[in-house]
């Protein structure tokens, strides 16, 4: 099926596709449309591939790195029970993503807590679940911290989040390092320095390093070196001032994965090798003894396992000014369950799953069934022209922000979160149903 799609995807013999050795048309079946399928092969190979490749490349220096998974591309329990299995850390970006995970059976000195505005209470659980580092994004935030942790009697590890003016990627809206933005302490204003000596002589926090995140959607390596040598000067001041070398650096990540034929992807080994070369080249220019590493390969690990299944409607022909025609696919979802599109003009693919066509392509357009004209699922795919209402619809590369950027606008039900392997199905996160709707809504 190429390599858009998770590497157990297969055309069955009458053109239908399976994944996971199941035919997607038996899942339909079984758990109804628009249904998120994670092929679970896949997703932990991707996870493994990571953890191993950065270990090795970095091995080759004598240091030492940590992976972390990115719980808001997507989370379930057993999710995080994979992860702990595949001997992977978590970071987690809320409240309910550490209960999640904690659920999951992930150790809790294996997670981060991110976010740029934690609660009170986030970090107190925080605190009274164990994990193991909380990145603090502000003064306002270390200050609070700091008074919880003399509260429960505890002491909080924390990582400085830094803002170091290096930044990489796709759109603006996952673009994380530059200035004017919301994320971090500034290097470039001496804030990020200054924190770091607040965290120091915080008596309810042990500081253990400094944390930086330069994008999303990466393909180039260059910035890492740059983003690297920023960060490990600020911590040979820190050195210079304190006489204290910080164990912990965390690189951040965000690795470009195919959502197209036509997009290129980051390689586990190749990102591995290229970030591990870059980090040792800035502590031979750096200088000081090497901290331990850790790296967030962001949606390159759930991204390529998903896909999720439609079911077409309506299909209507629309005339284009240019001449030409649009062949217009409105399917059982939309931007209630697909969001990326609509918020950052995301480019996807599809293809007919249910059967194979020897019809001419048609110019298409993948829509939803929201009340919105911006509704889009996919903008531009060529599919059969005999497209019609009952055929299934896959859409590769969703695992990544699909079910956890959901919601329920117009009313909409959210899909279940299936996971395949080796035949059988397994239920992640089960469908919304109209039940659930009504008991949120508070009755006159």
């Amino acid at each position: 099926m190429g390599e858009v799609f998770s590497t157990t995807v297969r055309r069955v013999a009458d053109g239908a596709l399976s994944v996971g050795g199941c035919d997607v048309r038996d899942l339909a079946g079984a758990y109804g449309t628009p249904l998120y399928i994670v092929d679970e092969e896949d997703l932990r190979g991707r996870a493994r591939a990571f953890r191993e490749g950065f270990g090795a490349a970095f091995g080759r220096y004598g240091a030492e790195v940590d992976v972390y998974y990115a719980s808001k591309a997507l989370l379930s329990s057993k999710i995080a029970r994979w992860m702990f299995e595949d001997d992977m850390c978590m970071d987690v970006a809320s409240g309910g993503e550490l209960e999640i995970a904690l659920r999951g059976g992930m150790p809790p000195e294996r997670i981060g807590l991110h976010g740029n505005n934690k609660s009170d209470a986030e970090l107190r659980r925080a605190l009274e679940a164990g994990v193991g580092r909380i990145i603090v994004d502000s003064m306002t935030e270390i200050e609070t911290l700091n008074a919880i942790a003399l509260e429960l009697d505890l002491v909080a590890p924390v990582m400085v989040r830094i803002t170091t003016g290096v930044h990489a990627g796709g759109h603006e809206y996952i673009a994380t390092a530059h200035e004017d933005q919301k994320f971090g302490l500034s290097l470039a204003s001496g804030a990020a320095f200054e924190a770091l000596l607040e965290c120091h002589d915080a008596a309810g926090l042990r500081l253990n390093g400094i944390h930086t995140h330069i994008g999303s959607q990466i393909l180039s390596l260059d910035a890492f070196q740059e983003s690297a040598e920023r960060m490990l000067g600020l911590r040979a001041a820190f050195a210079a001032d304190t006489g204290i070398w910080l164990d912990e650096v965390d690189l951040g990540g965000g690795f470009a994965i195919r959502y197209t034929p036509d997009d290129e992807e980051l390689a586990p080994h190749r990102a591995a090798a290229g970030v591990a070369d870059a980090v040792a080249a800035a502590v031979d220019k750096v200088g000081g003894p090497w901290p331990r590493f850790s790296i967030e390969p962001g949606r390159a690990i759930a991204g390529p396992a998903g896909m999720t299944l439609y079911r077409v409607g309506v299909v209507k022909h629309v005339a284009l000014e240019d001449g030409g025609a649009r062949q217009y696919v409105a399917v059982d979802g939309g931007m209630s369950d697909h969001m990326r599109t609509i918020t950052y003009g995301a480019s996807y693919t599809a293809t007919v799953a249910s059967r194979v066509s020897e019809a001419e392509p048609a110019r298409s357009r993948v829509v939803g069934k929201h009340c919105e004209s911006g509704d889009i699922v996919v903008k531009d795919v060529e599919l059969p022209s005999d497209t019609s209402r009952g055929d299934l619809l896959a859409v590769p590369a969703t695992g990544a922000y699909g079910r956890t950027m959901s919601n329920n606008y117009n009313a909409l039900l959210r899909p279940a979160v299936v996971s395949v392997r080796d035949g059988e199905a397994d239920v992640h996160i089960r469908r919304d149903t109209l039940e659930d709707l009504l008991s949120w809504d508070v009755a006159p």
